[in-house]
Order: structure tokens, then sequence, then C-alpha cells
């Protein structure tokens, strides 16, 4: 192949915010030129993630056979013809796990490049429960992949025990931001129609606003919460009139805001005085690191490596799934305490300074993808 502009495929179920979406736009940034890159999402009403995609790099949405659907052969065998012309295949999750499995059975047909797969989310699946099917497929569908990127111990484990994949071909990466970024004093009317009055505090979570989020619960509390507390909840998503009916039920519309999706992060974690959620959908939720790196305290779900990414001074505000008594009475101690919410808040930055920071993420990041490409990133 040509020494060229280097072409990338990406293949996503779907390219809303979340952890793994936000890591690919964050690395398709950092290389700007350098690459090019097509993006596939399954879903072509869930690319909130691409509005964060910087105007200089090149970027295409192919046409792409559905990543969902029977395991066939001959639906593998277009997802793999639709693969050619690149460099670097990655996948991202089990809604791309076919693709997977399509370039372990068609790579030679076709002279497929390597391909990448990342997993950062189970979904419904728990690690004590790992559902027998996927077990097997993914077994299966890794036989051929370069590389198993994963970004905790958690998944390392999953990945080595029970997919049985060889040491050699797991990487532990963990997900990273430029936490510095994340220090800078908020501007109180960043937020479009909102401002932030300096007798307001903020209890705030970033979502999307879709049902089993649980996000009503949060509204309820409000009525719990003093007068000076206020709810923001950035996201889009088809609850977003629910919310804003039940804040109304609950007479507490003039304290519930939507402002819709933010794509500059970095400039709204540090309005939030809390931040919480209620349900985590995610393994290795980026946004707590972003809440981490601004200095602020989480209460959250005690799910997927929530606890392990957090601070230690921040566990006690963890808690179980479901419990919206528990969680309610932690805003409520919480709201009350400046002090605490201080002092986790400086824990919670220094853990994501020494832990999550992107410049060492890139780095691996540059190691294994330009290696598998065979070639010297340009700096």
């Amino acid at each position: 192949m040509s020494q060229s502009t280097p072409r990338i495929l990406h293949l996503h179920s779907a390219f809303d915010v979340g952890s793994k979406e936000m890591r690919c736009v964050r690395l398709i940034n950092e290389w700007g030129s350098e690459a090019e890159h097509a993006i596939v999402s399954s879903d072509l009403d869930r690319r909130g993630a691409a509005h964060g995609i910087s105007s200089k790099v090149k970027v295409s949405w192919p046409k792409f056979p559905s990543l969902a659907g029977r395991p066939t052969p001959g639906r593998l065998k277009k997802i793999a013809a639709a693969m050619t012309g690149y460099e670097l295949i990655c996948t991202y999750d089990w809604g791309a796990i076919d693709a997977v499995m399509a370039h372990t059975l068609f790579a030679d047909v076709y002279d497929l490049p390597p391909l990448v797969h990342h997993e950062d989310d189970l979904g419904d699946e728990d690690v004590s429960r790992l559902k027998t099917r996927r077990i097997w497929y993914r077994r299966i569908a890794l036989g051929r992949t370069a590389a198993l990127v994963v970004p905790t111990k958690r998944l390392e484990r999953i990945a080595l025990e029970a997919w049985q994949q060889p040491r050699t071909r797991v990487q532990r990466i963990a997900n990273g931001i430029d936490t510095r970024n994340y220090s800078a004093p908020a501007a109180r009317d960043f937020l479009p129609g909102l401002i932030k009055r300096r007798d307001e505090f903020w209890l705030g979570t970033v979502a999307d606003l879709q049902d089993g989020q649980s996000l009503d619960v949060l509204v309820r509390a409000m009525r719990k919460l003093p007068p000076e507390w206020q709810l923001v909840i950035v996201g889009e998503g088809t609850e977003r009139e629910n919310l804003l009916d039940l804040a109304i039920e609950m007479d507490v519309e003039d304290r519930v805001h939507l402002p819709g999706s933010i794509a500059q992060r970095q400039k709204i974690m540090g309005l939030f005085d809390i931040f919480v959620l209620p349900v985590v959908s995610e393994v290795t939720p980026i946004t707590v690191v972003e809440v981490m790196a601004a200095q602020r305290p989480v209460v959250a779900a005690r799910t997927g490596d929530v606890a392990e990414m957090l601070s230690t001074q921040n566990g006690p505000l963890l808690f179980e799934p479901g419990d919206w008594d528990a969680l309610q009475e932690t805003l409520w101690k919480l709201s009350g305490n400046q002090e605490d919410r201080k002092r986790i808040g400086h824990a919670n930055r220094d853990r994501a300074r020494a832990e999550y920071d992107a410049l060492g993420m890139t780095q691996r990041y540059d190691a294994l993808y330009w290696g598998l490409m065979g070639r010297n990133r340009p700096s």
C-alpha cells in the first residue's frame, strides 16, 4: 500500500456521546490531517459525538452493511467486503462484533488490514453472569484480531479468562483526558440560555435523555433539596419532554434545566457543585474522569468500575443500584456540607491527574495503531 495518508475505518453501533466515542474523537483530532477516517454508526440518529470532531480532519460516513442481524455467512461476507480499502479497522464493543467475526472469516479472501477491537462496555452482562453465547462468539470472532484493547483491570481479566485471549493480544489502556483543561474556572454564562447565579448551587449530570437512565429520580429529588439548588441535565433524547412535564408536576420546573448537548464538556463540569449518575450505563464512564478532573464530588451507582476510578474519599457517596432513598439521602447530606464537597473534589482531581491523564493514553494508542499500519507517525 502506498505511503499516502492512511485511511482508518471505525465501526460503531452508535456514535453518541459516550466514553469510547469521545476517546475515538480525541484520537482523531490528535492525528489531525495525518490520517483520514471513515466512521460507521449503525444508528444514524445517534451521532452526537461527531460534533466534537475538528473541522481540520477529513472524515467520511460511508454506507455500510448493517452491523446487526443474524451472523449468516452471506451477511458476514458482505461486511468483510465493505472493509476493504483501509489500512486499519477499529471495532467497538458487542455492537460491532459481527464485523470482527467477518474479519476473522474473510480476511484472507479480501486481503483485509489489521483489526483492533475495543471493549469498553459489557452492556447488561455482569462479571459473574457473563452470557455463555457471547463468551463463545467472542472467543471465535477475536481469533484473528491484531489487538484487543480494554480500559480496566476488570475487563482485562475477563478478556484473558472468559474470552481466553492470549496475553500478547490483550492491551489495557486506561481512558484519559486532558485533566488540566478541566481546572480552569467555569464561565457562569457558558450554557445557552442559562446563567449560574452566585447564590446558586448546581446538581448536574451528562446523559442521553433515554428511557432507562432514571433521570426522573433526580427531578423528584429536587423537592427535598434546599431551594438554592438547581438541577442541570446536559444531553438530548426522547425523554426530554417527559422530564419537563415531571418537573411541572413536582412543582420544581423553575429549578430544572435541560440545555441540550454540549460539545465542550471541559467548560461545563466545573459549573456543577455535585455530579450525579443515577444509572451507570458504561463500565468506565469518561464523564466520571472529567468531573474528577474538574475537582467535583461524584454521587453514582456502585456498578462497573466507578468505585475503582474514584478517590477513596469519594467512596461513601456511592449507592447500590436502584436504592433511590440512599441516593436522595446522600444528595441531601452533601448539599449541606460545602467542606466535604471541596475535600472530596480535591482528592478526585489528584487521582484523575495521576491515573487518567490523556498524554499516556495517546502515546500508547499512537504506538499501537501506527505500528500496526507499519508507519511512523509524522510529528
